[in-house]
C-alpha cells in the first residue's frame, strides 16, 4: 500500500508537499506557509520560534519546530518538549475543528508539562504554571474555549 513518497538526497521520507496554516497538504505547485527547520534548535531559540508560529495563527508548524527539540533533548527533558509539542497539536485540533482530539491533546500535553514542573530541571524561561493554565483554557469546554 505504501505508494512513491517524498525523499531528501539521502534517501530519508520528507514531506516536499506544500502545507497550510494548520499543517493540511495542498496539492504540489500550490503556494504554502514557510516551512520550519527539520534539525533541532536550541532550547531558547526553539521557544522563540515556537512562540512566533503560535501568534502567527502555525501552532502545527510551532509542534514540528517542539517535536525536534524533544527527539534531541535528554531524558530528563522529555516530558517538557513532548507536552509543549502536543499542546500546539491540540491548538491545531482545535483550529481544525476536531474538538475531542483538541481536548486530548491539550489534556495530554498539559499533563506531561505539569510533570515536568513537578521536577527541577531547567525551565528555560518558561512560566510552566501560566502554560498550563493556557492549554487547560483552550481546551474546548474549558474557562477560555472558543469553540
Amino acid at each position: 500500500m505504501t505508494r512513491n513518497r517524498d525523499r531528501d538526497v539521502a534517501g530519508r521520507p520528507r514531506q516536499a508537499r506544500p502545507r497550510d496554516a494548520l499543517g493540511r497538504p495542498l496539492p504540489y505547485g500550490e503556494a504554502g506557509v514557510e516551512p520550519v527547520p527539520e534539525e533541532a534548535l536550541p532550547p531558547l531559540e526553539t521557544l522563540d520560534v515556537a512562540r512566533r508560529l503560535v501568534r502567527d495563527g502555525r501552532p502545527f508548524s510551532a509542534h514540528e519546530v517542539l517535536e525536534a527539540r524533544w527527539k534531541a533533548a535528554p531524558d530528563t527533558e522529555r516530558d517538557l518538549w513532548q507536552g509543549l509539542a502536543q499542546i500546539c497539536v491540540g491548538l491545531t485540533h482545535a483550529a481544525r475543528g476536531n474538538h475531542e482530539g483538541a481536548r486530548r491533546l491539550l489534556d495530554r500535553g498539559a499533563g506531561r508539562v505539569e510533570s515536568y514542573a513537578a521536577g527541577d530541571g531547567p525551565r528555560y524561561g518558561l512560566d510552566l504554571d501560566a502554560v498550563l493554565v493556557c492549554a487547560r483554557a483552550s481546551e474546548p469546554g474549558g474557562d477560555d474555549a472558543r469553540g
